[in-house]
């Protein structure tokens, strides 16, 4: 990948949340350049404030935010973050969104609910983003949501990637939690040299949240490696299920891979004991030390979102980063 040209680095600036500073300094590093210094405080009542040390008149900018909890207080600081753009002049505004919040709320399953995934969109568009970068969103439909451009980007490649070489392809079986990821399987399948597939036949009160009832699995499993594959882990009950589900069926080693390791209380438990072999995930979220586990592989997202600023920076294919198969 071409270097960043020496007169374009006054136009390129990144900026940085306070939710993630080391994915902020890993991405910086990989571009070679620096994170714009700010000033970023609450006030008493919480209020937050941001202001940037450098001008920022006619830049390309780039806000990187994490969402970690306290979710809507990262959320508030990235819109403040973007006005303070707007009314500095930026010549264009690009929110860079690792993990989307609230794309779970993509749609109404009952009367009276919200679409929150689609507010946070309107949101970032009002606050002056005019792009959105993000990665696995929990389904591709929210990039529709966005009245501009979504780079949707998917860690998948790097997962399968790790997964080939510590596991190998021969006796892997791709496995989804549940028939809505099937799709997203039939992809891993395809990156794992046409690997089988089965998926994990559960049911779910909508009623309750955070509480699935694993039954049992659909595809051949007996003897297999399984790759059992999610875009996000919260609490850990959904994949933790589907492990002693696998297990029962006469699974091999067990091997977990997600995006998103959100890790909410007790995940960190629910997966040290499950029965998993290891459990894979990428560093769109932090991952704190209360969170992490003895089986626990992170891999950093900071490459591929390095590489996708450069190419929305210098007008190239984003496309071009998942080898055309986009």
């Amino acid at each position: 990948m071409s270097a960043l040209s020496a007169d374009n680095h006054k136009n390129l600036m990144l900026f940085a949340g306070r939710a993630h500073p080391e994915l902020a300094e890993q991405v910086s590093k990989e571009l070679g350049i620096g994170l714009t210094p700010q000033t970023a405080r609450e006030f008493a009542n919480g209020e937050i404030f941001v202001r940037f040390e450098e001008s920022v008149r006619g830049c390309d900018a780039f806000v990187l935010q994490s969402f970690p909890a306290p979710l809507n207080q990262w959320l508030m600081e990235q819109l403040i973050m973007i006005d303070a753009l707007k009314r500095g002049s930026a010549k264009r505004i690009t929110a860079i969104l690792p993990f989307y919040p609230y794309a779970r709320q993509d749609k109404k399953h009952r009367g009276r609910e919200p679409i929150s995934a689609r507010l946070v969109a309107d949101l970032l568009k009002t606050a002056g983003a005019d792009r959105i970068i993000t990665v696995d969103l929990h389904t591709d439909q929210i990039q529709g949501f966005f009245d501009g451009p979504v780079d949707h980007m998917h860690a998948q490649g790097q997962l399968a990637d790790y997964v080939r070489e510590h596991y190998g392809t021969d006796n892997i079986c791709v496995v989804s939690p549940d028939a809505g990821r099937v799709k997203v399987a039939e992809k891993w399948a395809d990156a794992l040299d046409g690997a089988p597939l089965a998926f994990v036949h559960k049911t779910r009160d909508p009623l309750v949240p955070n509480q699935v009832k694993s039954n049992r699995v659909v595809g051949d499993v007996e003897g297999r490696t399984c790759v059992l594959i999610d875009d996000m882990i919260d609490t850990g009950g959904t994949i933790a299920g589907a492990v002693k589900v696998l297990k029962d069926a006469g699974a091999g080693d067990v091997i977990i891979a997600t995006t998103h390791g959100v890790f909410s209380d007790p995940a960190a438990e629910r997966l040290a004991n499950c029965g998993a072999k290891e459990v894979i995930a990428t560093n769109t979220l932090p991952i704190t030390e209360e969170k992490q586990f003895a089986n626990l592989t992170v891999l950093s997202i900071a490459p591929l979102l390095a590489r996708t600023i450069r190419e929305v920076f210098e007008n190239g294919s984003v496309t071009s980063l998942f080898n055309g198969s986009a």
